[in-house]
């Protein structure tokens, strides 16, 4: 079954890069539907709205070659994120960046975490009346702090585990924190932050207490919850239609950013071998968390899960921009809906220009 979408001729740019932890997962993304895009008959521009130099890559036209790019097995530093924003901010709001994203007939956003996921270059995208692919600046905003984001999908009725906020380096641990590692094991992570990055399993209060001696400083928020030994799945949803559920089947306690985008890390079994009733169960919850948090029929997005040691389906979080590299979870996700790569991609664009 392929798209057939209007790709053939269409002006496109492809937002990637960026500011997050998670800038060279973007950069590898981008590539990759650069490449699609080609094959389908687009023009591409890729931008890197925090680059020097911010145009990567074109005015490109079919038939011509998009370098690769390897994601590297740790996230980059965040040691020059300031100068990354001021980029960002000044390329999106002025001068030749902004004129380009204008006279684009759609701008595919393929940013991830930081202000590419939670919601801020979205606004600035709405503000100026350019059209683009994704979900809109308040759905990524509502989805992207996972504490708010379970509290909305717990009250929608999709199984969240208990969980707890907790500002390491800011005082004293609370005292529901050291319950739930009294009760352990535990699972911290960033409250705000993509790809599995900074998380950890926690056995104990000496190894909460390094988490929270490698943490900078007391700005960042952490969600502790009760760590899950079930299996993990994950669904994604384009425009109206759940894909099938993938398993992710772990060599290592928690899903991590290694893991992710490391080829032959972990395996990623689509469709999970699971009966039928689970997966349309799983595929029920991830299409009610998509539009609980205001996702609307021409947006995707990407619902992960872990279950309880009964089996019992606990969700994680849902992601606005989720991954798009070639060992990206979507993509395999698409290959089990039978789609090609660019159909995906396609069927993306023909969400935000329909």
């Amino acid at each position: 079954m392929r798209a057939t979408g209007r790709g053939l001729g269409m002006r496109v740019v492809i937002l990637c890069g960026g500011e997050s932890s998670e800038r060279d997962v973007s950069l590898g993304s981008g590539r990759s539907v650069a490449r699609a895009l080609l094959e389908r008959g687009c023009e591409v521009v890729l931008v890197d709205p925090a680059a020097a130099v911010p145009v990567l890559a074109g005015p490109l036209r079919p038939g011509e070659v998009v370098d690769g790019f390897a994601v590297g097995k740790e996230p980059p530093s965040l040691s020059d994120r300031d100068r990354l924003r001021w980029r960002m901010h000044a390329a999106l709001t002025g001068g030749p960046v902004l004129e380009l994203l204008r006279g684009a007939d759609v701008v595919f956003v393929a940013l991830h975490g930081g202000w590419g996921e939670d919601g801020h270059v979205q606004a600035l995208l709405e503000m100026a009346g350019i059209r683009f692919t994704g979900a809109g600046s308040a759905a990524c905003a509502a989805a992207w702090h996972k504490g708010r984001a379970q509290a909305v999908l717990g009250a929608a009725g999709v199984p969240v585990a208990e969980r707890v906020l907790w500002r390491p380096g800011a005082g004293e641990v609370p005292q529901e924190v050291g319950r739930l590692v009294a009760a352990g094991p535990v699972v911290a992570k960033p409250v705000a932050d993509g790809s599995s990055v900074s998380v950890h399993r926690v056995d104990s209060p000496a190894q909460l207490a390094q988490v929270a001696a490698e943490v900078p400083s007391g700005d960042v928020e952490f969600l502790v919850e009760p760590f899950l030994p079930g299996r993990e799945f994950t669904v994604a949803v384009v425009g109206d239609q759940v894909l099938p559920v993938v398993e992710i089947e772990l060599t290592t306690p928690v899903f991590d950013y290694t893991a992710k985008y490391q080829a032959g890390a972990v395996g990623e079994v689509c469709p999970a071998h699971i009966p039928a009733d689970f997966a349309s169960r799983l595929q029920e919850l991830a299409l009610r968390a998509h539009q609980a948090l205001g996702f609307g029929s021409d947006t995707y997005s990407r619902t992960d899960f872990r279950c309880e040691g009964s089996g019992e389906p606990m969700c994680l979080e849902v992601n606005a921009l989720p991954g798009l590299t070639a060992t990206s979870l979507v993509p395999l996700a698409a290959t089990g809906a039978g789609w090609a790569y660019s159909d995906l991609i396609q069927r993306v664009v023909d969400l935000a220009t329909r």
